[in-house]
């Protein structure tokens, strides 16, 4: 297979051991997502060992003294320094996220920032910003009165050393923190049926405790959201309106299962937001559309039908790096969504859910797509109920067949897996 990576005019090019052709672009923001993961970052000055690049690659620092991603650092320039997010098209933005470079070294925080917009002849400043937070180990976040603009620029001004910045954000509508949470409370009437399928779980399958991808695994190792690839197992052809449309009602349904833990007993996230980095075809032609918003697969075939490309995928690669993934960690892939033609019915996992495509695009507006609630479930871990029902328990969604949304017991299903495995993300 022969990739083709392009970022701005340059192209780099790899060659792989298989038929086929990738042709990448910058990645595609889901909506209400991070704005400034589709745009091109410059700067008033880069050291030569640093990146500016690493503003808007989408890998959220551990600290900020990070020492393993790549960082936008001006050592030994000092003064006014800045950097800019363009984009190919207009943007509506209200708020900004910074996470500042700090080595306590010869790169410090600023004394002072600030966002400026550019009105089609120079950068001026947002108004109504919210206020300029200075602090390490965390996203500094201003709101502002909207603006409607290709560039956006923020503006750091030097204090005792350098500045840096190691991830911007760009929000339309700025993910909402979580509200205060609550301890593991459900309601008396499922305390008994809750346990039963705990039970089952583990007697059922031993290596639950042990395994490293589910769902959960994925969000975390994220800090906070997760990728996808479409395998387009059909020969029908997709046009870039409903190529959105899939996006769009795919975010909607996982977002119907990760709105359950809201809140919810230490859950540390408002929001996991979903990305769709790629599509997988058969004939390049299927896809009609010529933006390279997405990264494009090209007849590289598994199970009979079109793969994302393995580098790429966190269900070839649990380790958490993709070396060979020629967008690397920013553009990997957690989870497929596999549409395939003519089939009934569906199936999951930790690699991510399979249904019919034209069940998917028959029902592309529906509130709740059930097979596709019901596969996504089971990449969180959750189990099927063919052959038994928990006591006092009705119908519900992961029993298949007797509910067409989540229900009150698969909530605190999904719940209680988090109760479960949350230790091992330190919560």
């Amino acid at each position: 297979m022969k990739w083709i990576r392009t970022v701005g005019t340059a192209v780099a090019a790899l060659s792989l051991l298989a038929s086929g052709s990738l042709v990448a672009g910058p990645a595609q923001a889901a909506p209400g997502d991070n704005l400034a993961w589709t745009a091109t970052a410059s700067a008033s000055y880069t050291s030569p060992w640093e990146s500016v690049a690493a503003v808007n690659d989408g890998i959220d620092p551990p600290r900020s003294n990070d020492t393993t991603n790549r960082r936008w650092g001006t050592w030994p320039q000092t003064g006014t320094q800045w950097v800019d997010l363009t984009w190919t098209s207009t943007q509506t933005v209200r708020a900004v996220d910074v996470y500042f470079f700090d080595d306590n070294g010869g790169v410090r925080l600023p004394a002072a920032w600030r966002v400026q917009s550019f009105n089609g002849s120079g950068y001026v400043d947002v108004a109504g910003a919210s206020g300029y937070p200075v602090a390490v180990d965390r996203y500094n976040r201003v709101t502002f009165t909207a603006v409607s603009t290709s560039r956006l620029r923020v503006l750091l001004t030097s204090g005792a050393a350098s500045v840096g910045v190691l991830e911007v954000k760009a929000h339309t509508n700025p993910p909402v923190d979580p509200p205060p949470t609550s301890g593991w409370n459900p309601p008396a009437n499922l305390v008994t049926p809750l346990n039963e399928v705990w039970q089952h779980y583990e007697q059922t399958y031993p290596q639950l405790h042990t395994f490293r991808n589910y769902g959960w695994d994925q969000v975390m190792a994220n800090r906070g959201y997760l990728n996808y690839c479409v395998r387009w197992d059909s020969p029908a052809p997709v046009s870039a309106a409903l190529r959105d449309q899939i996006h769009a009602a795919l975010a909607r349904q996982v977002k119907k299962w990760t709105d359950v833990m809201v809140g919810h007993n230490a859950w540390p996230y408002g929001d996991v937001p979903v990305r769709v980095v790629g599509w997988a075809v058969r004939d390049r032609n299927q896809l009609q559309w010529s933006d390279n918003s997405v990264d494009i697969y090209v007849n590289d075939i598994r199970e009979n039908a079109p793969q994302c490309a393995e580098p790429c995928g966190r269900f070839f690669n649990q380790n958490g790096t993709y070396p060979n993934c020629p967008g690397g960690v920013a553009r990997h892939y957690d989870m497929s969504l596999w549409l395939t033609a003519g089939m009934g019915g569906g199936a999951g996992g930790d690699w991510g859910q399979r249904v019919g495509s034209e069940y998917f695009v028959n029902n592309i507006n529906a509130a709740d797509m059930h097979i596709v609630l019901h596969e996504i479930g089971h990449s969180f871990g959750l189990d099927d109920f063919y052959d038994w029902t928990p006591t006092g328990v009705g119908g519900f969604l992961m029993k298949a067949g007797s509910a067409a949304q989540i229900t009150e017991f698969d909530r605190w299903m999904f719940r209680d897996w988090w109760r479960h495995l949350k230790g091992r993300y330190g919560y």
